[in-house]
């Protein structure tokens, strides 16, 4: 065998990884594409936006699934876990927006965004080499190359778009509760004072605040899970080199110790980063409510 199959058929640990963060991508022209580099800004990532919608369907589902079996006597386990994410979700609500008329939407959308993240973090739980290598069989028969990657909020893409859409639904409770004229005033009155003096600082604040809060509330969910990512990655490597080493038992038992100990940590991580997601878009539209 030559040395150039060889390392075809046994890839270094940077390549490995490195195969692993590409994403599957056509271009608008159909193209294919192969991404280049570690944080990926593309629009057309084929596997986040498939993943995404499959799994908001999947949620939107289990919801629908729940209600229609809801009853009024002693609750199944389903329709009680879901009462209590959803007693959860509300009183996190009347704690940041007393707009009732408000909360009829916003603590729906808080739920759905909760259940949605939580979903798409939950797929770091797979097998990494399960989907990727089912795909690498049927893929080419598609036209499409055999990159894929599972997790959607582990890619910039989803995660800046999330914090986009909550960008926008926080201006659009601006206009809604302030009027127009009321919230045009603020972006140039607050927050220093209002005096004409002041007016192109405080717009310049106000922007960056606006900037500020999306990109951080997007790049906090992405670096949680793409680090995720990362650490499943590296105990696959130990697995992966148990038979090309001298210690190869003890590879294999390290790397069932250290996934399980990492998957079990890491269903707290997924939590906490959808939660977290969640306060902070009822922190923000929130504040659209709130006149300076």
């Amino acid at each position: 065998m030559s040395a150039e199959n060889a390392g075809a058929h046994a890839p270094t640990a940077g390549e490995y990884i490195q195969h692993h963060l590409q994403h599957l991508q056509k271009n608008f022209a159909f193209e294919n594409v192969k991404q280049e580099g570690v944080v990926d800004f593309s629009l057309y990532n084929f596997d986040s936006m498939v993943f995404s919608v499959v799994l908001g369907l999947l949620g939107c589902l289990v919801m629908w699934a729940a209600a229609r079996k809801a009853t009024s006597g002693v609750p199944g386990r389903c329709q009680a876990a879901v009462e209590m994410l959803f007693e959860l979700v509300e009183n996190q609500a009347k704690g940041v927006i007393h707009n009732e008329k408000s909360r009829k939407l916003i603590s729906p959308l808080a739920l759905t965004v909760f259940v949605w993240i939580f979903l798409m973090n939950a797929m770091d739980m797979l097998p990494l080499d399960l989907i990727p290598q089912i795909w690498h069989t049927a893929g080419p028969a598609l036209g499409f190359k055999d990159y894929m990657r599972v997790v959607p909020t582990a890619d910039l893409s989803t995660t800046l778009g999330l914090s986009t859409s909550v960008l926008l639904i926080c201006l659009f409770y601006n206009i809604k509760i302030k009027g127009l004229g009321g919230w045009a005033h603020e972006l140039v009155a607050a927050p220093f004072g209002d005096h004409w003096a002041l007016y192109p600082i405080n717009f310049l604040m106000q922007m960056i605040e606006y900037i500020a809060k999306t990109v951080s509330h997007g790049m906090r969910l992405f670096g949680n899970m793409f680090a995720g990512e990362l650490v499943f990655m590296l105990i696959a490597l130990m697995g992966g080199g148990w038979a090309l080493s001298a210690t190869g038992v003890g590879l294999a038992v390290g790397h069932v110790i250290t996934g399980t100990i990492w998957t079990l940590f890491h269903i707290l991580v997924i939590t906490l980063q959808a939660f977290i997601f969640m306060m902070l878009t009822l922190i923000y539209t929130g504040q659209a409510h709130d006149a300076h």
